[in-house]
């Protein structure tokens, strides 16, 4: 099969043609229609993670067909399609697995890091860790929840917004979100690039209630700020425009140093949190959410050789909403 293979921090994506893998127990085997393209791939690429398995396939938003089935599956057929997100697998044993909180498991694995994902044609996983799919919606359309959609779902009801919500980094998972606010009744505050014209006129294009500079303040605004840009300077930026109960949610799985910041911007029992990883619960429920809104992502797509330069479009912010590979040549 084709599969754009990474070697190591800093090196391209080299197309070359590597064997089908094999499902094992209690997995399946997909044939890959579309992967979508995260900043987590671009933070492995640039090695701000460092513990990837070498060499690898990335890629963790994967809609795919049944093609094979491993010994011990008895919830799927040929044919069926499904998607798979970052979590790979969990212990199910530990105390967080056992409290339902299988994100914080320290022996999870995750998809386009410790195990092949889907930037090649077809792709195994675990069958209890991929999501039934249903057919309302687009392959294309469908990849960037099962993790932009996802996480930022989980981050959305860790911020618990009252009102008013703020989305700092207005990329997949801030576009997806907005709609899922504005569904929801909030009110949309999205912060950008300071010059990105086009990236606030997009949000203002999902009724996003206001839209500026990451480093505007409006203080006392905001019930509730999440942040997906990579930037720690923006925490305390952003807790000069909470109110008082408010929450800061980071929404990442890398990013830079906070820097410090007084105390008295913190006071009025103001929150500070991260979110890591998924649960299958939040997929589920996000999922079932997404289809009922409904949650209409706006996707840029490359073929499948042009895995690097999708990489490369989203560090630079070349596009707006998410980028998808598109694999299957039958598509």
């Amino acid at each position: 099969m084709r599969a754009m293979i990474f070697q190591g921090k800093g090196s391209p994506l080299i197309e070359k043609e590597v064997p089908k893998p094999i499902p094992k127990k209690g997995e399946i085997l997909l044939k890959v229609k579309v992967c979508g393209v995260c900043r987590t791939d671009l933070h492995i690429k640039d090695g701000d993670l460092s513990s990837p398995k070498l060499p690898l396939i990335l890629g963790h938003q994967i809609v795919g067909v049944v093609e094979e089935i491993g010994e011990n599956v008895t919830e799927y057929k040929k044919g069926d399609r499904v998607g798979v997100p970052w979590l790979g697998s969990s212990c199910q044993k530990c105390d967080y697995c056992k409290e339902g909180k299988e994100n914080l498991c320290a022996d999870a694995r995750y998809t386009g890091y410790q195990i092949d994902g889907g930037f090649a044609e077809y792709t195994t996983c675990l069958a209890d860790y991929a999501f039934r799919l249903p057919k309302e919606m687009s392959d294309l359309q469908i990849a960037p929840l099962l993790c932009a959609g996802i996480i930022g779902y989980r981050a959305y009801r860790k911020a618990a917004p009252k009102k008013t919500l703020g989305l700092y980094g207005f990329g997949a998972a801030a576009h997806i979100l907005t709609q899922l606010a504005v569904y929801e009744k909030k009110e949309v505050y999205a912060f950008t690039r300071e010059n990105d014209t086009k990236g606030q006129e997009f949000a203002k294009s999902l009724k996003a209630t206001w839209a500026g500079g990451s480093k505007t303040v409006l203080p006392n605004t905001l019930d509730a700020a999440i942040i997906f840009a990579p930037v720690g300077e923006l925490v305390p930026i952003s807790l000069k425009s909470l109110k008082n109960d408010g929450r800061c949610v980071c929404g990442g799985i890398h990013m830079s140093d906070i820097p410090s910041f007084p105390y008295k911007d913190l006071w009025g029992e103001k929150k500070i949190e991260s979110v890591t990883n998924l649960t299958r619960k939040d997929g589920k429920e996000f999922l079932d959410l997404a289809f009922k809104v409904p949650i209409q992502t706006k996707v840029t797509s490359y073929p499948l050789e042009k895995a690097d330069q999708a990489i490369e479009d989203l560090k630079k912010g070349k596009f707006k909403g998410a980028a998808v590979l598109q694999i299957d040549k039958d598509f």
